[in-house]
């Protein structure tokens, strides 16, 4: 059997070589630079030896966050999921260099998921899209995947575009790369299989995917594991056009809640999109090799992360209740509107504190209004006032 650009004489010494549990030797040549060149694709190999402990770790956060949401009463933990799948399809766009208006998007949630007592009306394509995987991922994640479920997807992300193969795989004769830098000279990190593979490979994957469920034929138990592979196994067809980072950690997402049995409660992407620039280098890194352990670690450490963070906002989504449960009554609504602000960012804060001049492009008033509502929650015990800089900065007291 031969792959592209592989020399004749270069295959049987790297069958020879995987026969014998070794690199293949084509890895050390440049004429094979792609992991679904090499002969083993894509039979990945892996260790999980070192391992142990993290998955341990997601079991146990798992449980705990799934017992702190519990512990809420209904509209609160309606409110802390609501919170993790904006953040989701927020960063989810972001990581792709797209920006989603977040009000829209919390809008399209809440239509798909009936909270709202009548569809409120959703200005952005875009953002009605991401919300709408959101829910579908969601209220999916049991039913097997398969290439429809996949167009769905795709269309519900990029149903709005004219310039674009949408609900279909890719095709055409040019590469599929991956490229940064400028134009003239652009850096090419990954190039996918040809646009006429896809199909073949595609049609493979979601065999995969369908065979390592738990129970599967050939179930992988450890829910991060599978869903590390399942995201580098996709990224690596990147069977469409555009939105194969999207997709692919809906299907992380997918992969996870498979393996604990009911739909995950966390932001992968958001973990991601923190360490967006290791992302990428370890998905380049492991698009080299079907040795994979190094991706599987690194995956599993930013799924780990997104759980323990899934718990702070859970903790946060409580914390925001009795706050204004304690300040609800005599603050104007100026103020309210600003403290609303910055609970939006969630259990990291708004970035750079609140200080009069962000008061004033938030509500409108004069500066001497602003700071003046500003020293009135300081004294409430709302905000605290931080040290330092030219203008008074502030942060939520939640303690």
């Amino acid at each position: 059997m031969s792959y592209p650009h592989e020399p004749e004489m270069i295959a049987p010494i790297n069958r020879l070589m995987i026969s014998l549990d070794c690199e293949p030797i084509s890895r050390y040549i440049r004429l094979m630079t792609y992991n679904w060149q090499l002969p083993d694709w894509p039979e990945f190999r892996y260790e999980l030896d070192g391992l142990a402990e993290s998955l341990l770790a997601f079991a146990e956060h798992a449980g705990r966050v799934e017992g702190l949401l519990e512990g809420l009463p209904d509209d609160l933990g309606t409110e802390a999921v609501l919170e993790l799948m904006i953040a989701e399809a927020v960063r989810s766009s972001a990581i792709e260099g797209e920006s989603l208006d977040r009000d829209a998007v919390i809008s399209s949630i809440r239509n798909r998921l009936g909270l709202n007592a009548a569809p409120q009306p959703v200005d952005s394509r875009m953002a009605d899209g991401a919300g709408e995987l959101m829910v579908a991922v969601r209220n999916g994640f049991r039913s097997p995947l398969s290439e429809e479920t996949l167009f769905a997807w795709h269309r519900m992300l990029l149903g709005g575009s004219t310039s674009l193969r949408v609900g279909g795989w890719r095709a055409g004769g040019d590469p599929m790369q991956v490229v940064s830098g400028r134009i003239d000279r652009p850096t090419v990190h990954f190039e996918a299989p040809p646009s006429g593979r896809v199909p073949v490979e595609m049609a493979r994957f979601i065999a995969w995917f369908n065979d390592t469920v738990p129970g599967g034929p050939k179930a992988i138990p450890q829910p991060p594991v599978r869903s590390a592979l399942a995201h580098l196994y996709f990224e690596s067809i990147h069977p469409f056009e555009d939105g194969n980072g999207r997709i692919g950690r809906a299907l992380s997402e997918k992969a996870l809640s498979q393996g604990l049995g009911r739909p995950v409660v966390l932001s992968l992407s958001r973990s991601i999109d923190v360490a967006r620039n290791d992302y990428y280098e370890a998905l380049k890194t492991a698009q080299r090799s079907n040795h994979v352990t190094p991706w599987i670690q690194w995956f599993v450490g930013v799924v780990l992360q997104a759980q323990c963070d899934a718990g702070d906002q859970i903790r946060f989504v409580l914390r925001k209740s009795r706050f204004f449960q304690r300040f609800d009554r005599g603050l104007n609504e100026r103020q309210l509107k600003v403290l609303r602000r910055m609970f939006e960012s969630g259990p990291e804060g708004f970035t750079g504190g609140m200080n009069a001049r962000k008061y004033v492009a938030l509500t409108g008033v004069s500066k001497a209004t602003a700071t003046r509502d500003l020293l009135q929650l300081a004294r409430s015990g709302a905000l605290t006032p931080l040290a330092g800089g030219r203008s008074t900065r502030y942060e939520l007291d939640l303690a």
